[in-house]
């Protein structure tokens, strides 16, 4: 089922219907600042599996996940002064950085060594999907694992459509994936190149 909301003010009512499915477990495809993303409740085991099955993912590769706002992360990682800055400089954006993982976090979501990625995109219907439910919501790219990202949602609905309770329109977006960059130990590594620019690594 196809929702189109807003880009700009998603309209209160189609977020609220959006969190209740994701509290029933609920798995959606949603827009973020870069690609459209799969989308679960972080604490509902059943939407997680889901999306692992959707995804035909290895277990053993967690997903990232979207907070709110900047005192939000402080909830689910370690964040030290040093990461603190960088990531209040170029969040909300196109940056998926990666710390150690809070107790809070559920296992689902953490690698062996107790870390996670965590995203804030640029995008006014996934920050208030996050706002509304009132906790992180799991962001992986809506396509299946190896296969090339979508970013239309009407190929979504025709193509994995059928295993989403809902596509959250949002338009076409015309991004590539989140730069994926690891603030472990205050130790700055780019782990993927994407949207985000990287130039301002060097002057660090």
């Amino acid at each position: 089922m196809i929702l189109t909301l807003n880009q700009d003010n998603p309209q209160q009512r189609l977020i609220n219907r959006v969190v209740e499915c994701l509290k029933q477990g609920g798995v959606i495809a949603y827009p973020t600042d870069t690609i459209y993303g799969l989308g679960c409740d972080i604490f509902n085991k059943k939407g997680v599996k889901k999306i692992y099955q959707i995804k035909q993912r290895d277990p053993r590769k967690p997903f990232s996940f979207i907070c709110a706002d900047l005192s939000d992360v402080a909830n689910y990682a370690q964040v030290s002064n040093f990461a603190f800055k960088i990531m209040k400089r170029y969040l909300p954006g196109p940056y998926t950085f990666v710390l150690e993982a809070s107790r809070i976090v559920p296992d689902l979501l953490t690698t062996r060594q107790k870390t996670v990625g965590i995203r804030i995109p640029d995008n006014a219907i996934a920050l208030g999907i996050v706002h509304a439910l009132g906790h992180p919501i799991v962001t992986t790219s809506a396509n299946l694992s190896g296969e090339d990202t979508y970013c239309d949602p009407a190929l979504i609905e025709q193509e994995i459509g059928k295993q989403l309770d809902i596509v959250v329109d949002g338009g076409i977006l015309r991004g590539d994936q989140s730069t994926v960059i690891s603030l472990i130990d205050d130790q700055v590594e780019i782990l993927r190149q994407g949207s985000g620019d990287t130039s301002w690594i060097h002057q660090l």
